[in-house]
């Protein structure tokens, strides 16, 4: 059932130039974050296995994991669950394992498992999600990267999904990773672009002990990806008739055979078009810049983004981006390896990036983790955007050294005190981020509509851990569903500014990002403890754009392009736990 509208359409003012502003100065706040994060997967029966190769971890292919999805797949005003799942290579002989497992929010608090009713129903080894209505006929839609092929499936409307792939063009073959819709050429139609790992065959890979890069800080362990062949990624060029055309060579998408694993579309110098950035995995990180004419520049060296402050290639991971600072520019946030360090690019304005990870104190606190998902995501409401990362480690046999790195490690969230800098407050809130896990795809989305997000963590041969938020709707916040009509539908691209006092924050509306997985598309803002909104301002994909004045805090509102703004009633998820 569609959501119901509560109130009568609110009047936009239509401009068509951006206004310029001037950012208040920052409030830095010392304060505690005051929220505890609960893992409610078992009670709310999110419980699937995960499937990623054998204990022992002979291969590479074994240990990096799967993705996950928050999305309506129904149109009743909830978030859906979809979980990306591997396989083994013995099972791979005989078509390997369910590649995914739906869950369809019950309004409650509980999650019902639909895989087989939806039609999502294909076995392989997957590896990562992204989701978008490719169509624009009002339905998301979702695409599985995997080792071997990847799926896309059509939503129907009606609660199931056709297995497209091959009639539309999109079966991208070889180790797909890390995947993400946008309209790169702005046309109204969401393009895709498929990150790729290592041309793997297990029949002539080496195993631990029998190549120099099957060494870690004395120990044998699985081999690469150093000393194995990469695989080049790949964009597809959505042709607006329900297929899709490999324009990677004319795109200028040039990939020297890195190992790409995150992905995420943005506009990252503020010229309305969006760019690529692609978390490479122990090779330079890609920035493709958008040349607005359906090619693309890789820049990521020039401007800074390629590699750490050091200008060494780290293992890039995990990805997002973020405006934490308030100036109207998102920065760039990509995870590494242990004895490493996650690394925050600042943004200086047209594309222009410096290693801010040890002054922002987001260095020190990573170095004995490895980090995979991760998002900027506002858990308290404070009106910042604080930092979550999930870890844990590739190697099982880790645990027998002291190297001060474990297999299974325990997630962090560092808490952006608004003045630049983040604070490490995982000990601080306790409850679930303290499990210990060997996680991989994390999540974020608002699951039980009560005003603050919530995040779901994939585990690797494990069951998932599902985070509820408690206590982050205490503050204000109001969340957005942007709906194109010259744009494509899921207004993909779309940036939104918005003024509650001296708050000035900028979201984008995105497909994909963190590790191989999609967020809840609805654009959350944190207010703090502002209860209305001055101003709010959407830049469109087709370059309309629209304000409007004087909102309440505290609610749903869907804004439509060109057709103003509806109040929605969305259903409480109260769990019946």
């Amino acid at each position: 059932m569609m959501s119901r509208v509560k109130a009568i359409v609110l009047v936009l003012v239509l401009t068509c130039v951006l206004a310029g502003t001037v950012l208040p100065e920052l409030v830095p706040t010392q304060e505690s974050i005051g929220i505890r994060l609960t893992d409610v997967a078992q009670a709310a029966g999110v419980t699937v296995l995960n499937v990623s190769g054998e204990q022992k971890k002979d291969f590479l292919l074994e240990v990096v994991g799967n993705g996950a999805a928050w999305f309506d797949y129904n149109n009743d005003g909830l978030m859906d669950l979809l979980v990306v799942n591997g396989a083994t290579l013995e099972h791979l002989k005989t078509g390997g394992d369910p590649i995914a497992t739906l869950y369809k929010n019950n309004g409650d608090g509980t999650f019902t498992d639909v895989t087989a009713k939806s039609g999502l129903l294909a076995r392989g080894w997957g590896m990562g999600v992204c989701v978008a209505d490719y169509d624009n006929n009002g339905t998301e839609d979702v695409y599985i990267t995997g080792f071997g092929s990847s799926h896309l499936f059509r939503n129907n409307g009606d609660g199931t999904f056709t297995n497209v792939s091959a009639a539309a063009g999109a079966g991208v073959t070889g180790w797909s990773t890390g995947c993400a819709f946008g309209d790169y050429d702005r046309d109204g139609y969401v393009d895709l672009y498929v990150a790729r790992y290592v041309a793997f065959d297990p029949e002539k890979t080496p195993r631990p002990s029998q190549g120099s890069f099957c060494q870690y800080m004395g120990m044998d362990v699985l081999c690469g990806p150093r000393g194995l062949r990469g695989e080049p990624d790949v964009l597809l060029h959505n042709n607006r008739n329900g297929m899709f055309s490999d324009v990677t060579e004319q795109a200028g998408i040039h990939d020297p055979g890195y190992y790409g694993l995150g992905v995420v579309f943005s506009d990252l110098d503020n010229n309305g078009w969006p760019d690529i950035y692609v978390a490479n995995d122990s090779t330079p990180n890609f920035l493709f810049r958008n040349n607005k004419d359906g090619t693309f520049t890789e820049i990521g060296l020039e401007a800074g983004a390629a590699l750490s402050e050091a200008g060494a290639a780290q293992a890039g991971m995990g990805v997002d981006v973020g405006d934490y600072k308030h100036d109207g520019n998102f920065a760039i946030f990509v995870t590494n390896f242990s004895q490493d360090y996650n690394t925050l690019y600042e943004n200086g304005g047209k594309a222009t990036f410096r290693d801010v990870s040890y002054p922002t104190g987001l260095a020190g606190p990573s170095l004995p983790y490895m980090g995979w998902g991760t998002g900027f995501v506002d858990l308290a409401n404070g009106g910042f955007l604080d930092l979550f990362v999930a870890n844990g480690h590739i190697y099982p046999q880790i645990d027998q050294y002291a190297l001060g790195s474990k297999f299974l490690e325990r997630k962090q969230l560092f808490h952006n005190q608004g003045d630049g800098h983040f604070r490490d407050v995982t000990d601080e809130i306790g409850g679930g981020v303290l499990i210990e896990k060997s996680s991989r795809g994390v999540a974020f989305g608002d699951c039980d509509n009560d005003g603050d997000m919530d995040i779901l963590i994939v585990n690797l041969n494990d069951r998932p851990t599902l985070l509820r938020n408690d206590g982050g709707n205490r503050k204000h916040w109001v969340t957005l569903r942007l709906v194109g009509t010259k744009s494509n539908r899921d207004a993909i691209g779309a940036r939104v500014r918005i003024t509650a006092g001296r708050l000035v924050q900028t979201a984008e509306v995105r497909s994909g990002g963190s590790f191989m997985s999609n967020n809840d598309i609805r654009l959350h803002f944190g207010l703090g403890q502002e209860t209305r909104i001055q101003s709010l301002e959407v830049r469109w994909p087709s370059g309309l754009v629209e304000k409007s004045e004087d909102l309440r805090a505290d609610q749903f509102l869907r804004i439509t392009e060109g057709q103003g703004i509806l109040v929605l009633d969305v259903p409480k998820a109260i769990p019946k736990y």
